[in-house]
Formats: C-alpha cells, sequence, structure tokens
C-alpha cells in the first residue's frame, strides 16, 4: 500500500550502478536501490564479458510529482547491456510534473548498450526525461528512445499535457551530441507536419564511438526503406537513426536490425536479443 506522502508528492525513486572488470568479467560491483526502482541480478547470455541488466519499476507506472534518477558507471573496460522488463508507462498527471533523471559514465575502452522497452505516455501525461552520458576516450554508447503518445490501440491521442526529452553525450567536455525535443500536446500538434503528422510513435537511436563508413550508412537506410518514416545521419563520431510512424514493432525490429549491425562492425559482437524481450 502506497503511504499518503507517496501519493501527495509521489515516488522519489534511485539506483546506483557501478560494473567493474574483474579478470575479463564484467560484473555489477555496486547497487542502490530505492523504490520503486530496482535491478535484477545479472546475467550472461553471451560470456562473462557482457553483463546483461534489466531494471525494474515496481510500481508499474509513473504518475505526476514521481522523482526517479538513476546513476551507472561503467569502470574500464567493462562492456554491458541494460535494457528494462516492461514498457515504461506515463499515467495522466495530476498537475504535477513526473521526471526521470538519468546520469551515465563510461571510462576508457568500456561500451554500453542502453537499450530501454518503449515509453507509453496516456494523454493528459506530464512527463520529462534527462539523459546525461558522460564518455571517455575510447569509450562507446549505443542507446534507442522509443515513445508512444497516447494508448493508440485504444484510439487515445496525445491531445492534452507535455512531454519533453533532453539528451546530452559528451567526451572529455566536447559535445557529440545534444538532442531536446518538447511536444505540448494538442490536436493540433498532433496532426502538424512539424509535429506528429498524425503518427502516435517516436524513435531515436544513436551510436557513439566510432566513425561509421558511407558504406554501412546506406546499409541502415536500406533497411529502413520498408519503415515509417526514417532518417539516417551520420555524426561525427557515430551515427543517428530517428523513426515517426505508427507501429511499435515496426521501429522496434529496425532498430534491433541497426543494432545488430553495429554490434558486428564495432564491438565482434553476435546477435543476443535479452531474454525479457522475448517473453
Amino acid at each position: 500500500m502506497t503511504c499518503n506522502s507517496q501519493t501527495t508528492q509521489g515516488w522519489h525513486g534511485k539506483l546506483n550502478l557501478v560494473y567493474a572488470d574483474r579478470h575479463n568479467t564484467t560484473q555489477l560491483i555496486y547497487t542502490h536501490q530505492q523504490a520503486p526502482l530496482k535491478v535484477q541480478r545479472p546475467f550472461y547470455p553471451e560470456g562473462q564479458k557482457v553483463c546483461h541488466s534489466v531494471i525494474l519499476h515496481t510500481a508499474g507506472g509513473v504518475v505526476g510529482g514521481d522523482r526517479l534518477s538513476s546513476n551507472i558507471h561503467l569502470q574500464s573496460h567493462t562492456h554491458a547491456l541494460i535494457t528494462t522488463a516492461a514498457a515504461s508507462k506515463i499515467y495522466r498527471s495530476n498537475g504535477l510534473q513526473a521526471r526521470q533523471t538519468t546520469q551515465i559514465q563510461v571510462d576508457a575502452g568500456a561500451c554500453l548498450e542502453w537499450l530501454p522497452q518503449e515509453t507509453i505516455l496516456f494523454n493528459s501525461a506530464i512527463y520529462q526525461q534527462d539523459l546525461r552520458v558522460e564518455l571517455a576516450t575510447g569509450a562507446s554508447f549505443l542507446g534507442w528512445e522509443i515513445t508512444r503518445f497516447g494508448r493508440s490501440a485504444r484510439g487515445e491521442k496525445f491531445l492534452q499535457g507535455e512531454w519533453r526529452s533532453h539528451t546530452e553525450i559528451w567526451q572529455q567536455g566536447v559535445p557529440l551530441w545534444i538532442d531536446r525535443q518538447w511536444l505540448p500536446a494538442s490536436e493540433e500538434v498532433f496532426h502538424s507536419p512539424h509535429g506528429l503528422a498524425g503518427k502516435p510513435i517516436t524513435g531515436s537511436l544513436v551510436w557513439l564511438g566510432d566513425a561509421v563508413s558511407a558504406e554501412i550508412g546506406e546499409k541502415i537506410r536500406i533497411l529502413g526503406n520498408s519503415v515509417g518514416e526514417t532518417g539516417v545521419s551520420r555524426l561525427q563520431h557515430g551515427l543517428l537513426c530517428r523513426y515517426r510512424g505508427c507501429s511499435t514493432s515496426e521501429v522496434r525490429n529496425w532498430f534491433i536490425n541497426v543494432w545488430q549491425l553495429l554490434r558486428v562492425c564495432f564491438l565482434n559482437r553476435g546477435n543476443c536479443i535479452p531474454r525479457v524481450w522475448q517473453v
């Protein structure tokens, strides 16, 4: 049962994770958990070098006034793949903003694959998510975000509320990619070609670590040819993919194909779909 202070002020969940290399094995050496955030016991479906972790939100969804913060540190020469146990649900607001802040530090020679399942914003949700990644020289990061605006399977549109997404990735004091998005919900914005264009799902995938050749960029564009509205941009130190469309499975399958291609090309890893996605 939720106590009165949590009902009126929202949850203040915290999660701190530290990964270290121990005898060529990536180990989760430190965890600090405060409800409703929790991490499952790590597992190693592709060998000891890559640590798979699954984050849980035990309350089932996020409401106005909730404050969730995560701090994740990958020490040198570690490799972690972090996902979530289920889609994140952002419920209609009581007038207060819900906010999730994630700080990530990736040390030299380390790699983080940050692959949360989609976020579903209910109509009238007020939500902001902030992600800041600090990469050391020789570190790499691959992450995505998939957002569904409104429970479209029920015919619901995101016509009231607000969504903000701030992502910053830095290396040695130099910004590699900064992305700020704001969607004030309304009928006009939902249907505007400069907003959602009537399509309730958006997605972004970013890879930062090594330059992507024109040949690989073209392969990724071809993979997206049969998928909604897509865009692929080569960055100075990586790649950016964008999606706007109507199908979570469509964007997810495209992103998985892109992720697996980049894994083979840059991380010397094969295909290994997290088992929690297959439930």
